[in-house]
């Protein structure tokens, strides 16, 4: 799983930072490791946006390897505290998201589960 750390100006892009948001990414999504090829990541610091959640913003793509990407994004008033939640909201996707195909192709057709009549 190979993970990209993007970056708009206001923040500093440190090999620091790389190596933390890679950390916390793996250890939310690890497990899905196989089955994720790459996971984007984008920090910003909407200081011109005021939201009520916090300035800063950490959007997560995970390009689930022949799907849709999941995408998730938080706000926070630390930078920090937006990664380790978009990491956790991601997780939480990735969950969904996957445990839906995986009961999607462990399904039987219902024609599958009718008795043939005797005739």
């Amino acid at each position: 799983m190979q993970i990209q750390v993007n970056t708009d100006k206001s923040i500093d892009h440190t090999a620091a930072l790389d190596e933390h948001v890679a950390e916390v990414v793996k250890a939310a999504i690890g497990r899905f490791g196989e089955q994720i090829g790459r996971v984007e990541v984008h920090l910003s610091d909407n200081v011109a946006q005021k939201s009520a959640d916090g300035d800063n913003r950490c959007m997560m793509e995970a390009r689930v390897n022949g799907y849709q990407p999941v995408v998730v994004t938080d706000h926070a008033e630390s930078l920090h505290q937006a990664i380790n939640r978009a990491a956790d909201k991601l997780k939480r996707a990735l969950d969904s998201a996957l445990g839906k195909l995986h009961d999607k192709q462990k399904a039987v057709p219902v024609a599958d589960l009718v008795e043939p009549s005797a005739e």
